[in-house]
């Protein structure tokens, strides 16, 4: 089988598969009108399957318009990372080397102190209290 004749079908099926689901969503919208659309098809299949690549291939220009409408709304940066991901492949990873840094609340380690000499001075106060007992 000849890859271009398999690329071919692979897309054909997945347009008709697009227009199959985009019908069904227009068939719970407005299942008069599909009926319609439906019953002059008829049984005839290749009928059938050529409608639903016509309307697979449409539904597929329209998601990628939409999609193309709203790169271009988004900031520079954002843009430039979604296009080049679109065109080429992947960047490489790359390492980045960072030092964390301890943030020190002051208010906090000044309470900490405090509560600290307090709990030293109730220990001292609890042992005098022992040995006055014994």
């Amino acid at each position: 089988m000849n890859t271009d004749t398999l690329i071919e079908l692979l897309q054909k099926g997945y347009r008709v598969t697009l227009g199959a689901a985009s019908s069904a969503v227009e068939a719970v919208q407005d299942p008069q009108r599909a009926a319609d659309d439906f019953s002059e098809v008829g049984t005839d299949f290749y009928r059938l399957a050529d409608k639903l690549e016509v309307r697979g291939a449409l539904t597929e220009k329209e998601a990628r318009d939409f999609v193309e409408g709203v790169v271009s709304q988004m900031p520079e940066p954002f843009r430039s990372v979604s296009s080049s991901f679109s065109q080429a492949a992947p960047p490489a990873p790359t390492t980045v080397t960072t030092v964390a840094t301890p943030v020190i609340d002051t208010e906090l380690q000044a309470e900490v102190e405090s509560l600290t000499t307090e709990l030293i001075a109730i220990r001292k106060e609890i042992e005098e209290l022992r040995q006055q007992n014994n």
